[in-house]
């Protein structure tokens, strides 16, 4: 037989155990650690890991590391991702046991210390203005670098094919994941990164929001590289910056010369709202991977 014939054969033969089965639909929906997957079954621990290294093995689960922790998901990018998706569609979403199981986790999630902060006018007028440069140009796989407690990635998520947020926050990342499991977005992961040294193949994604990491940075400029590095041709990285008590003029300049030390071609940054603005927002783009980029004035 075809490699491809064995390996579905090892998967239906991985999905014919009721708990594995039940790992695997709970994983499809958001990302796991095996302390949340023994509370939801209910089975030990050290069974629930040697049936999560079964799945591993076959492909239907993904194993990555997040700080002090080790999650497992459904994976959305490979060879296989087409067929692991025709096979999981024959699970049924109407399983009652996988909605217990999924309301479960959503219970051990809610038991967080972390309080979301409010959402201001500016930011419902920034969430407008981000949500309109969806509408004519698909999101493709985005990235949300500095992604905090998830709230972009829940606002665009569902218009992208898979989002990823990167935070160094451990305690953001915890919140972010219980928003993100309840707002019902299972192409959605975290994972823990540095700015200017992520863990992503080059041109693996589409669309990469800077979201508000220019006061962390060192070197803003790196940070652009990086989201150079590893947009695909013909994507767009977002540059978002709160304004807080900057001065907008000088702002708006630093995104210039942050986009030119990067050989990005830069739009004109938007103040929003236009008067007493809370954040800055512009698009760039690269117009040659070789050759230095024209910056918009």
């Amino acid at each position: 037989m075809k490699s491809s014939t064995d390996s579905l054969l090892l998967q239906f033969k991985a999905l014919a155990d009721p708990v594995r089965t039940r790992l695997v639909a709970l994983c499809g929906v958001a990302e796991c650690s095996v302390s949340e997957l023994t509370k939801v079954t209910g089975q030990s621990q050290p069974r629930i890991s040697q049936h999560v290294k079964q799945l591993c093995a076959v492909n239907l689960l993904e194993r990555f590391k997040d700080g002090h922790f080790v999650y497992y998901r459904v994976p959305n990018t490979g060879e296989e991702s087409a067929t692991r998706r025709r096979l999981l569609a024959l699970l049924p979403d109407e399983e009652p046991q996988f909605r217990k199981d999924i309301d479960k986790l959503r219970e051990i999630r809610a038991d967080s210390d972390v309080v979301a902060a409010p959402v201001s006018e500016g930011d419902r007028l920034l969430h407008r203005a981000l949500v309109e440069l969806t509408v004519a140009r698909p999101l493709g796989d985005l990235l949300d670098i500095g992604c905090g407690q998830g709230r972009i990635l829940k606002l665009l998520a569902s218009r992208a094919h898979r989002a990823v947020g990167v935070d160094i926050d451990s305690d953001a990342r915890r919140l972010a994941r219980a928003e993100l499991l309840l707002a019902g977005t299972p192409n959605t992961s975290l994972r823990q990164g540095d700015m200017v040294s992520l863990p992503f193949d080059n041109k693996e994604f589409d669309t990469i929001i800077l979201d508000d990491v220019f006061g962390d940075a060192n070197d803003p400029a790196a940070a652009l590289l990086e989201a150079k590095r590893l947009l695909s041709d013909g994507g767009r990285v977002l540059l978002l910056a709160s304004a807080g008590n900057s001065d907008i003029t000088a702002l708006r300049s630093q995104f210039a010369e942050w986009a030119a030390a990067a050989s990005l071609r830069l739009s004109a940054p938007r103040s929003i709202p236009a008067n007493n603005p809370d954040w800055l927002l512009a698009v760039a783009t690269i117009a040659d991977r070789t050759e230095r980029a024209p910056v918009a004035a």
